[in-house]
Order: C-alpha cells, then sequence, then structure tokens
C-alpha cells in the first residue's frame, strides 16, 4: 500500500476560485438598484467610482416623490435633521427618477446647501445613439 506523504490542494484552490467568482459576479447584480429609480438620460455621462476610504451617503427620490436615505423611506422632518448631522467632507450621491416632481429635487437640493454641503454627485444614465 503506498503511503502519502502530502495532500494536492490545487484543485482544491482551483475550485474555491470559480465560487469567489461566483458569488462575486452575482453580489453586484443583487445590490444594483434596489428602488427601481428610472434615471434620466443624459449625453454627457460619466461612470460613478465612490472613492474606497469614504462612503457616499445615496439620497433616492422614486417616481411617488418619496425620499430615500441608502434605500430605507424617510419623513421630511427626519431627513432635515439627517442633512443638519452631515460633515461638508461627506460625499452625498442623488438618485432622482424622472417622473418625479422637480420640486421635491430643488428642495434636497437645496436643504443640502444650505449646509454647505457642495460634494454631490447626481447620477443619470447615458443617452443610447
Amino acid at each position: 500500500m503506498k503511503r502519502f506523504d502530502n495532500i494536492n490542494v490545487i484543485p482544491l484552490i482551483d475550485v474555491i476560485l470559480v465560487l469567489l467568482a461566483i458569488v462575486l459576479m452575482t453580489a453586484s447584480f443583487i445590490v444594483k438598484d434596489s428602488l427601481n429609480i428610472d434615471l434620466p438620460e443624459t449625453q454627457s455621462t460619466q461612470s460613478y467610482v465612490p472613492e474606497q476610504d469614504i462612503t457616499p451617503v445615496y439620497f433616492h427620490i422614486d417616481h411617488n416623490n418619496q425620499l430615500y436615505i441608502d434605500e430605507a423611506p424617510q419623513t421630511q422632518a427626519f431627513s432635515l435633521q439627517f442633512i443638519k448631522q452631515l460633515t461638508p467632507e461627506q460625499h452625498i450621491v442623488i438618485q432622482v427618477d424622472k417622473k418625479a416632481e422637480f420640486g421635491y429635487f430643488v428642495q434636497l437640493i437645496d436643504a443640502l446647501k444650505q449646509q454647505q454641503l457642495d460634494k454631490l454627485t447626481i447620477l443619470t444614465k447615458a443617452r443610447e445613439s
């Protein structure tokens, strides 16, 4: 009978790498826009890549004019209190459905500007040629 002095772990590593690739690919689809916000189209859209060391705060306004902060529905009073707690260094990402009333977007921008929050990114999607 042949004695085994070592274990070949290369096939195990291959299987783990394949499983890791599958998990990473499906995780990006799960996180992507669970609010179903239909963004307006623009021709000068650039990709948004958040800085790794800074976690942005996401504000969303859906087609029913409901405000969400980090995908949690919020009242106007809570959102104003939340905005007052943010620091000027905080990065903010805004997504507004194209069917939302423009006044709600203006109110959000006004509340952010009153607190000197200028690091804003407004997300849109690229217009198809």
